[in-house]
């Protein structure tokens, strides 16, 4: 009678627990970057700790400020390099690897089964693979630093299943748009998500971390598609570690089972300043626009380059557009296949990999007044620059809008 949370938290606090009750849960790997890693280290150090308690299941990548933005910057990252050497942490990406939730992925740490915490809300990123992946604050990641374990409420599960196909030039994230604005952005407070139906099956990886990376918008514990061949298929030759995924019972018990039809689904926009103000591309007023950033750990993965490129192919940019591959393996990808040239052949600028100007401190803020369609996975005032205003959209939308100045149907183009 389990569902995927359930049966993932009674392997790793080694007894039966059910929604609602509190687990004491061994974690598989814990990850934190530069942003958070420096307060988990300092309350690590706190509790008068010498050693982590396994250095190998630690993960530790530098992509919110990269290259370091000031020399504030450039010290912290120096003094986390620095504890990282003295602790022997094995897996440390540095400047240039790319945003953690697309490192941890590609380097096989995101894995059917496991229980995956990360000192950062979009964590639940890795659901995507049939783990639960969650994220905490930085004082729990130093605990999870220092005993490898931490307590968690096994959350309820609202299971959503999306039939149908998506149509041409709709994505993943015009699909995961459209459940946000139907969920709200507390509807789903401390849940976890399972995702299912013909749309789901069909999403690729990159489709199916974008849909579990947005859960938290919805206020959700985690995000999860349980694996498949797709997932063992991206996997092979990855993973770090055998894995054994796991699945809902068909008698599990769900507070609420959602049903979604995308079959004539159209682009979908979140308007400023609530991820989940969402409506079709449609019904928004000819919005003039400042700028169009591509890229994130939504939307930076090598297929949604890849669909920029194809939008983009034989035309121009008319305002200024910018686009940040999520790793190296995706800026090296898109070099080799042509589609960075494309990109640049179009006017874009391309980033190096990192976050960039999502968080609003890097490569990419916006003056006060000034209007963005970016593809990242939130909205708020003050997101990317106090005073200016975000659209969210997929990177189809993103890019008709760049060739066009203001907010476009990419069916148009």
């Amino acid at each position: 009678m389990g569902t995927i949370s359930e049966k993932i938290f009674s392997r790793a606090s080694g007894k039966d627990v059910k929604a609602d009750d509190f687990a004491m849960a061994k974690i598989d790997y814990a990850m934190a970057h530069d942003g958070t890693s420096i307060l988990a280290v300092r309350a690590f150090k706190g509790m008068g700790i010498n050693s982590v308690w396994d250095p190998s299941r630690i993960v530790i990548p530098f992509d919110h400020l990269v290259p370091a933005n000031n020399e504030s910057t450039a010290s912290l990252q120096f003094d986390i390099r620095k504890w990282i050497s003295e602790q022997g942490i094995e897996h440390f990406y540095d400047v240039g690897s790319g945003i953690c939730h697309q490192v941890l992925p590609e380097q096989g740490f995101a894995l059917p089964g496991k229980l995956i915490v990360g000192a950062d809300s979009h964590s639940c990123t890795y659901g995507a693979f049939g783990a639960f992946g969650t994220g905490v604050g930085a004082t729990d990641m130093a605990e999870i630093f220092a005993t490898g374990e931490l307590w968690f409420k096994v959350p309820r599960t609202i299971k959503v299943t999306s039939r149908g196909s998506l149509g041409k030039m709709i994505t993943a994230k015009d699909l995961t748009l459209h459940i946000v604005g139907n969920v709200g952005a507390d509807g789903a407070t401390y849940k976890a998500m399972e995702f299912y139906g013909q749309t789901i099956s069909e999403l690729s990886m990159s489709g199916r971390m974008t849909l579990c990376n947005m859960a938290i918008e919805m206020g959700a514990k985690a995000g999860i598609v349980p694996a498949d061949r797709i997932t063992f298929d991206y996997l092979q030759g990855r993973a770090v570690e055998e894995y054994d995924p796991v699945y809902a019972d068909e008698d599990a018990s769900y507070v609420k089972d959602l049903q979604i039809n995308a079959s004539d689904l159209e682009p979908q926009v979140a308007l400023p300043h609530q991820v989940d103000n969402v409506v079709c591309v449609s019904e928004v007023p000819q919005t003039k626009i400042d700028q169009v950033f591509i890229g994130t750990c939504t939307n930076g993965r090598l297929e949604d380059l890849e669909l920029a490129a194809k939008v983009l192919k034989n035309e121009k940019v008319a305002i200024r557009t910018i686009i940040i591959p999520a790793s190296r393996e995706v800026m090296k990808a898109a070099s080799m296949n042509g589609t960075l040239a494309t990109l640049l052949e179009a006017g874009a600028t391309i980033g190096m990999p990192g976050c960039g100007p999502c968080l609003g401190g890097h490569m990419g803020v916006i003056a006060p007044g000034e209007v963005c369609v970016s593809t990242s996975n939130r909205n708020f005032r003050g997101r990317m620059g106090a005073g200016g205003y975000i659209y969210l959209a997929s990177p189809a939308t993103a890019a008709a809008s760049a060739i066009t100045g203001y907010i476009t149907d990419p069916r148009e183009v």
